[in-house]
């Protein structure tokens, strides 16, 4: 008779999928049209807002100091304690608005809890992936990745629906500081419960690691080529994205006059789209490749900004919803696209250093995107939203610009990637 091994990883993955999930729906209240509402209640600017939001690409920069904490192990600990400051960082920006403070001192205090936040939420990040990645099986890690996308994504349906309607029932009663009050508190509340996943899973016990300098270990990556065309991959993507991405939170609630409750019904499109492509596209990405996966899934991008090109207020809930959902089933495989292709790149000690230095390479990248394109925004809202003699919103140029980027990729993937 067989004896049945019982897996003692069992619990902690499937605290894995629950983690994934509280950190998602905290970062959908500090991103978009939910950070943007705190921006303009504070009076600040599209552009401005538009280079807040890709603070999530700036903070990636962060994460090559993961490289120096390779040998820190193990790592539930610490990377449990900053996790929980880097949350409660983004529950303080919530609370801003209320601070009887000189406005320029409030920004500043925005900018610098939104940005602390991003920062040690992606110092932690390449330990935590690392900590919990080794205890999938290689063979099953785009399928596990799918199920735990699709638990945070249909989680996420319900948590923005809720969230959305309360917003607006307390914008229409004028009362958009109670609005905020509550998101904070609702931050503070996920935390708890992210926290308690963290404290719950085991971490796997891995002979102590041969102590390499950093600079070492940097060497080494950078020489591998297999790498680097991997990482050049994804900052041309991340460059691509940060173009226009940062800038439509603003245009869905000022120029296209969505209200948050619309925005929740695209947040369900969203979910539901990319839940139900996600599972097939990780077994596809497990008998193929994830080369031939991120060709799919980049494919949908493209298509995705081609119809943002023609979004205005005459046709924004039809066009953008449709841009929308195209864009949910690009990013149904690219997230853990990327990281199961850079697994594939180094070998099981190099992992860690791998994904952060694509992290730092491509979250820096995406930010000076952002701040690249934010004078074009400024330039063309001060023309009366013109530009080249023709009347388009700035948000249209960008996503042409972005589908220029987008294109160059996918030559790029089904050439030099494919080839090798």
């Amino acid at each position: 008779m067989q004896k049945t091994i019982k897996d003692p990883y069992r619990f902690s993955r499937l605290m894995y999928i629950l983690e994934a999930a509280f950190e998602y729906f905290i970062s959908l209240l500090v991103i978009g049209a939910y950070i943007a509402k705190v921006a303009t209640a504070i009076g600040l600017s599209d552009s401005v807002t538009g280079i807040l939001t890709s603070f999530v690409s700036l903070g990636l920069g962060f994460q090559c100091i993961a490289i120096f904490l390779a040998d820190k192990t193990p790592v539930k600990r610490w990377v449990s304690l900053l996790h929980v400051i880097n949350q409660l960082s983004f529950a303080l920006v919530y609370f801003v608005p209320f601070f009887k403070i000189p406005q320029s001192v409030k920004i500043a205090l925005f900018m610098v809890l939104l940005l602390m936040g991003h920062i040690l939420n992606n110092i932690v990040n390449s330990p935590k992936t690392k900590w919990f990645m080794d205890l999938v099986d290689d063979r099953k890690r785009g399928s596990f990745t799918a199920t735990k996308e699709i638990v945070s994504l249909m989680g996420a349906m319900v948590f923005t629906f809720s969230v959305s309607a309360i917003i607006d029932r307390m914008e229409a009663k004028g009362d958009i500081y109670g609005s905020f009050l509550f998101c904070g508190i609702g931050i503070f509340v996920l935390m708890m419960l992210h926290t308690a996943t963290l404290l719950l899973s085991k971490e796997k016990k891995t002979p102590p690691a041969k102590k390499i300098k950093a600079s070492s270990a940097i060497g080494e990556l950078l020489g591998n080529k297999r790498l680097m065309r991997s990482i050049l991959l994804i900052t041309l993507w991340n460059v691509a994205s940060h173009v226009t991405t940062p800038f439509l939170g603003t245009y869905q609630i000022k120029e296209l006059g969505f209200h948050m409750v619309f925005i929740s019904l695209l947040t369900v499109l969203y979910s539901v789209s990319r839940a139900l492509i996600s599972k097939p596209l990780g077994r596809y990405a497990d008998r193929t490749s994830f080369v031939n996966m991120l060709s799919i899934c980049y494919l949908f991008m493209a298509a995705a900004f081609a119809v943002n090109m023609f979004t205005v207020p005459e046709n924004g809930k039809l066009l953008f919803s449709i841009h929308y959902l195209l864009y949910a089933l690009g990013s149904a495989g690219i997230t853990s696209g990327e990281i199961n292709l850079v697994y594939e790149s180094v070998d099981h000690e190099h992992r860690m250093g791998a994904l952060a230095l694509k992290s730092t390479v491509s979250g820096l990248a995406g930010f000076a995107a952002s701040l690249a394109v934010s004078p074009l925004v400024d330039s063309i809202q001060e023309n009366g939203n013109r530009f080249l003699g023709m009347q388009v919103y700035a948000q249209q140029v960008l996503s042409a610009i972005t589908l220029l980027i987008t294109l160059g990729i996918l030559i790029y993937i089904n050439t030099v990637m494919r080839k090798k």
